[in-house]
């Protein structure tokens, strides 16, 4: 489930909570918050960066990929690359 940030739409009588900006765990079926929780002043969603992982040692265990079914490569120079994690072919060129 994403997290969705939410601002108040105007400052003018909305709280700390929703003049600062908060956070809200949301399926993507569910529709856009309309009111802040605490003082039902109008809020609209901010657009945010997503959180996406792309390195880091828990990245690199060989069973976290194969389990899963996949393969991570590194770059060894350019348009070539070797494999570091997992079931595919040994090296590739693009």
């Amino acid at each position: 489930m994403p997290i969705y940030e939410y601002v108040a739409a105007t400052a003018g009588e909305a709280c700390d909570h929703c003049r600062n900006g908060f956070d809200e765990l949301q399926r993507l079926s569910d529709s856009d918050l309309k009111f802040c929780p605490i003082c039902t002043q109008p809020v609209v969603r901010r657009i945010s960066a997503p959180a996406l992982a792309t390195s880091g040692s828990h990245l690199l265990k060989e069973d976290h990929f194969s389990k899963r079914g996949f393969t991570q490569y590194k770059r060894v120079e350019k348009g070539r690359y070797e494999k570091t994690a997992g079931n595919g072919p040994d090296t590739f060129s693009a």
